[in-house]
């Protein structure tokens, strides 16, 4: 299949790949250069997203954010001149769950099909090929892509219509920084205490406080290893959508919005470019006191 691939950073690189090895023609085009590996394997520069469109049957996009993805698909030399009926844009960014909508029809409108399919798993998900994958949209159009999906995750769900895919990132993204924030509490509560914090995240790991966080972003902290990853600045993107979809639903979201103030401490800290697992830092700075050393 010949399928387009627009945004080749952190995550769409490996992704991309995935799909070239999966024996794909690849139609590349990012902010900045291809990345040699993917050339040599095979994938074509592109200098626009209407001629990545031109020239592909699927065009996927892997952006930062809402007017990013916006600019791609109907900016000028965007996806939107490059279609013709009958091809499939699929956006694995992840962006407004209201916006995904507008754009979904006005795709649509154009005689495409359009799906929404954010993914969670970060770089070594997206390296392994073990995403997990949210996708919003026609059952139509999932099926025919879910052979795509399948080579660049491991769980692949079909959540519901235009937008569900945004939705259920949106639900990832507050149970993820939650747990990042639980998880950095217990362990500067355990060193502050005097205990060894690798030995309690050790002897806590197998029992019901474990989780994938605790395993892998516990570490982070331990080891103050804190390069992204995923990003603390798009995180906080992420629980903004969060936070402005809870207003709009009349909801309320207190832990959310306590874990975007303790992000937004990093980020005035300079830490906005770090792993998330750095939102350690804001309580940190407010313990004068650190998980470890280092």
């Amino acid at each position: 299949m010949n399928i387009g691939f627009i945004g080749l950073g952190i995550m769409g690189a490996p992704m991309a790949g995935h799909l070239i090895a999966g024996g794909h023609s690849l139609f590349l085009k990012s902010r900045r250069s291809v990345p040699d590996a993917l050339l040599s394997a095979g994938g074509t520069a592109c200098t626009t997203a209407a001629e990545v469109a031109e020239r592909a049957d699927v065009i996927i996009l892997m952006l930062p954010d809402t007017p990013d993805v916006e600019t791609v698909l109907f900016g000028a030399a965007g996806v939107a001149e490059g279609l013709a009926p009958e091809k499939t844009v699929i956006d694995m960014s992840s962006i407004s769950p209201i916006a995904t909508k507008d754009f979904a029809a006005r795709i649509a409108a154009r005689g495409c099909d359009y799906l929404d399919a954010p993914v969670s798993g970060g770089e070594v998900g997206a390296k392994n090929a073990a995403l997990s994958i949210m996708v919003g949209g026609s059952e139509a159009a999932f099926v025919r892509a879910e052979p795509l999906f399948r080579l660049m995750g491991k769980t692949v769900t079909h959540v519901g219509e235009s937008g569900a895919g945004q939705v259920a990132k949106v639900a990832n993204q507050i149970i993820v920084a939650l747990t990042i924030e639980a998880v950095a509490e217990g362990l500067l509560f355990a060193s502050k205490a005097g205990a060894d914090p690798a030995k309690v995240r050790q002897a806590i790991t197998g029992g019901l406080a474990t989780s994938r966080i605790l395993e892998l972003h516990g570490a982070r902290m331990i080891e103050r290893t804190f390069q992204p990853g995923f990003r603390i600045d798009l995180h906080r993107k992420d629980l903004n959508l969060a936070l402005e979809g809870a207003k709009a639903l009349d909801l309320a979201l207190p832990g959310t919005a306590l874990a975007q103030q303790l992000f937004g401490a990093c980020a005035a800290n300079g830490a906005g470019g770090l792993d998330h697992s750095a939102l350690v830092r804001a309580l940190e700075i407010m313990a004068n006191h650190p998980v470890a050393a280092g």
